[in-house]
């Protein structure tokens, strides 16, 4: 089997706090979309969120992505099913000039404390490429069907 995504390279720079114990991002199978991703917390302990609260992960490392893409970053199906723990801003976009922390935006949104503890894999990641639209400003639109409907003006099928 040809893998063509090997032709695309995501720089990873291990940051000063990053524990080589743990894994980079991982494809779980041969034909996965995501990587996992870990918490790397600086205590090597773990993170409690609280109900209703949000928090930023630290995953102690930063990427160069290529041009013309971004990484998505997205929850994982097991975490979301098991806990109350939802990636926020899903799907978040890494962008290709950002050279920061890679952090993950976990919420609680149910009733009770959950634990990340250190090396829980808590998102995935997919590199995807963007095309960068030329907005324009015009005097109309062209008419369509559904016109201006939106949020369930469709109706159920």
């Amino acid at each position: 089997m040809i893998n063509e995504s090997a032709n695309y390279q995501v720089k990873v720079l291990k940051l000063q706090h990053f524990d080589n114990d743990l894994e980079l991002p991982t494809y779980e199978t041969d034909l996965a979309a995501g990587a996992d991703i870990r918490a790397c917390l600086e205590n090597r302990d773990q993170l409690i969120i609280k109900p209703g609260t949000r928090c930023l992960v630290p995953t102690g490392l930063s990427f160069q992505i290529p041009a013309g893409f971004e990484v998505q970053v997205r929850p994982r199906s097991g975490l979301s099913l098991k806990t109350q723990l939802l990636v926020v801003n899903s799907p978040g976009t890494v962008d290709a000039d950002y050279r920061g922390e890679i952090k993950v935006i976990l919420g609680n949104f149910g009733e009770a404390d959950e634990v990340i503890n250190h090396g829980d894999r808590i998102a995935q990641l997919v590199l995807a490429p963007i095309i960068q639209a030329q907005f324009v400003v015009v005097e109309e639109l062209d008419e369509t069907q559904r016109g201006a409907g939106g949020f369930g003006s469709t109706g159920r099928k």
